[in-house]
């Protein structure tokens, strides 16, 4: 006999909200209902549940967090910082501090800002009286732990919950390994478990997600995934139709220019780019056709930065063009179109751009992509073929994150001043890899003179204060690299930073630079402050910033593309131009390059490709593997691999047999400069670094999907 339906199961969530919230919501907000994930949202957050929330940009996120933790921090009389609330961008924490301290005045709480940009007179004040909530980055308070000025047990001993908004972007990266490290030493300095809630996008992954959230203590305490709104059918976007998606092909970035400037006039429209040059060199051309353009960029200043998104919020007929960094959440009011110039790498990304319209009654989300060459528009249409199928990324933090192992055993002795040489990994609670598992790293730190060892102890070493003490040891606590840029100053004012190659390659006539999308006439080089002073100019500035990481589309992605060629279209409207490049793709060049019943290798002259369309890190581990039929002088591409002129078919079956049909994999080549990408690898021995850029570059599971796959040798052997 079935159990009887428990009376609690019939209770109105909003029952359980502070009497004095539910007012608000209805008074203050004009709210006459929650909406489905913030009603869900309730009952684990306030029951103490680690909990990963999961809707589209603009779905509310921030309310279903806050409404049930103003409520348990009434109900539970939490005092002190209580909450910490934890963002990847310093510009999305300035943007939510006032809509949170206003939630938070609701119950008579008040919350405060951290980051870096935040004076130090007003963090004395913190400090000195903690808010209950505390905004703040992963690297402030890795800051606020080694820091000297702060006691920990007094601002951040009585922290009950974590809020980190926008997990996914952390947990696909090393600020993710980061972040965890740092939350499991909290809470020895709490002395209890915090309650972790995650604030994600639509990821393929959400469960992998929470358990990933947890840490040490992943599967061992009580954790839900609260996604009530994201379930949606092929093409959907979550609203809409699939014809609110459209894809043009434009062929150069001055057409897209144009379309822009005369489509959608009288609207507000958010255009995405995925380089900082594009976004400068676009901005610069809509400006130069009397559109009212604005920028957002990580190398603008945050002053001119703010200036552009505080505008762009007010006015009506006017774009913005931004990078990344307005997918993010950063309110910029309501907008009418998004227009995506080329193609975002990920799925994830295009429903986070697209999920910023259609937030008003009655508005659909929407999206316009403008391909500016035939290989992004093959992209985008791969893209939302894949989009269209309902699949999204799966989020997998970076393997063998030794790196950060390393920094944190500098980060917690810091921190501790001294910590001893067999109880160190009871400072993350025996979170993997900052575990027994990291001792050789450990060893060699020692050796290095990184730390020192004494009766039992280990403390900073001599290495370690020449190489990471400068400005008390700043520079350990962000996990990630920042390429050298100049600071840009027109009089006083910032406008931003700009690559050191714009200042220094060989070029006739006066130095000119793009920046905030106008050009500028460089007046002085401070070379040792590494500063530039500039001038307005007409026209004729140049955009550069060097670009890191592993570039390179995934094998979702690029299978996609290789369907699209062999006759699959995306759920989307084309345009007359988008049908013609794809149809003359297909016609042309589709035959010499993909076919249904497997890959393809092609011999022209002497240059022999097999074309796996597998993805960059695929093909790299395949060349890895196959080392004596692939030519060892290459760099694989998103498609194919270029093998030795000699290959015969014998060749083929025998390289393959070596490699066990797909069992045997091999970790890719890395050229040791590579490891310069990799922050604090100076702390590890030269291999370790090199198996950890190689770990990352690797693709085992596309590598061995398109090894064993059919494939068709379309020459006769060479003579």
């Amino acid at each position: 006999m079935a159990d009887p339906p428990d009376p609690a199961d019939h209770v109105d969530p909003l029952e359980r909200l502070d009497r004095v919230v539910l007012h608000h919501i209805v008074n203050s907000l004009g709210w006459r209902d929650l909406r489905p994930l913030q009603r869900a949202a309730i009952g684990p957050l306030m029951d103490g549940e680690d909990t990963v929330l999961i809707a589209p940009t603009a779905g509310g996120k921030t309310e279903a967090a806050c409404f049930p933790l103003l409520s348990a921090m009434t109900e539970q009389r939490w005092a002190g910082a209580s909450v910490l609330y934890l963002c990847p961008l310093k510009a999305l924490l300035n943007n939510l501090l006032p809509r949170i301290d206003s939630y938070a005045q609701w119950v008579g709480r008040r919350a405060a800002l951290w980051h870096g940009d935040i004076p130090e007179s007003r963090r004395r004040r913190v400090r000195t009286d903690p808010p209950d909530i505390l905004l703040t980055t992963p690297e402030s308070l890795e800051a606020m732990l080694i820091g000297v000025k702060t006691d920990h047990a007094h601002l951040l001993g009585r922290v009950r919950t974590v809020v980190v908004d926008e997990v996914h972007a952390f947990a696909g990266d090393d600020r993710g390994w980061h972040l965890l490290a740092v939350l499991e030493r909290l809470e020895r300095v709490t002395g209890r478990a915090i309650q972790r809630v995650g604030l994600s996008a639509t990821v393929g992954n959400p469960g992998r997600l929470l358990e990933w959230l947890q840490g040490a203590e992943a599967g061992k305490r009580p954790g839900r995934v609260v996604a009530p709104e994201t379930p949606r059918t092929s093409g959907s976007a979550g609203a809409g139709s699939a014809g609110a998606v459209e894809l043009d092909y434009v062929g150069s970035l001055d057409n897209a220019a144009k379309l822009i400037a005369v489509l959608h006039r009288g609207e507000k429209r958010l255009v995405f780019c995925d380089s900082r040059r594009q976004v400068e060199q676009l901005g610069a051309a809509l400006r130069s056709r009397e559109v009212n353009v604005f920028l957002s960029h990580a190398s603008l200043s945050i002053d001119e930065r703010a200036r552009s998104e505080q505008a762009f919020a007010e006015a009506r007929d006017c774009v913005i063009v931004s990078t990344s960094t307005l997918e993010l959440g950063i309110d910029v009011g309501d907008l009418d179109r998004v227009i995506q110039v080329d193609a975002p790498g990920t799925v994830a990304s295009f429903l986070q751009r697209i999920g910023r319209t259609g937030r008003r009654a009655g508005s659909v989300r929407n999206c316009l992509f403008l391909a500016t060459r035939k290989e992004t528009l093959l992209q985008a249409a791969g893209l939302l073929l894949l989009w269209g199928r309902g699949w999204v990324e799966p989020v997998t933090a970076p393997p063998d994150p030794r790196h950060l192992v390393a920094q944190q055993l500098l980060a917690v002795t810091l921190q501790r001043h001294r910590i001893g040489d067999r109880l160190w990994p009871e400072e993350w609670n025996g979170l993997s890899p900052f575990d027994r598992s990291a001792a050789p790293i450990l060893r060699h730190m020692v050796e290095a003179g990184f730390l020192d060892e004494d009766g039992g102890m280990l403390f900073i070493g001599p290495e370690a204060e020449r190489r990471f003490g400068r400005r008390h040891f700043i520079e350990l606590t962000a996990s990630f690299t920042v390429p050298p840029q100049f600071t840009v100053l027109a009089g006083r004012q910032e406008i931003g930073r700009t690559d050191p190659a714009v200042l220094t390659e060989e070029r006739a006539g006066p130095r000119l630079l793009l920046l905030g999308g106008r050009s500028w006439r460089v007046t002085f080089i401070d070379w040792a402050r590494k500063r530039a002073f500039v001038e307005p100019a007409d026209r004729g500035g140049i955009a550069r910033w060097t670009s890191s990481g592993i570039a390179g589309l995934s094998y979702a992605l690029t299978r996609a593309m290789r369907d699209v060629l062999l006759g699959a279209d995306p759920p989307v409207s084309l345009t007359h131009r988008a049908r013609a490049v794809l149809a003359e793709w297909r016609e042309e060049e589709a035959p010499g390059v993909v076919h249904p019943g497997g890959t393809l290798i092609t011999r022209a002259g002497e240059d022999v490709r097999w074309w796996t369309w597998a993805g960059y890190r695929a093909n790299a581990t395949l060349a890895a593997t196959l080392p004596s039929i692939a030519d060892p002088v290459q760099r694989p591409t998103d498609f194919a691999i270029r093998l030795r002129e000699d290959l015969t078919p014998e060749a083929w079956r025998e390289a393959r047999e070596m490699a066990g049909n797909g069992e045997v994999m091999v970790l890719p080549n890395v050229d040791h400069r590579a490891v310069s990408g990799l922050k604090f690898s100076a702390l590890l021995p030269e291999r370790l670094a090199m198996a950890t850029v190689a770990a990352r570059l690797a693709d085992f599971d596309g590598a061995n999907a398109t090894l064993t796959e059919p494939v068709r040798l379309l020459f006769a052997p060479s003579h």
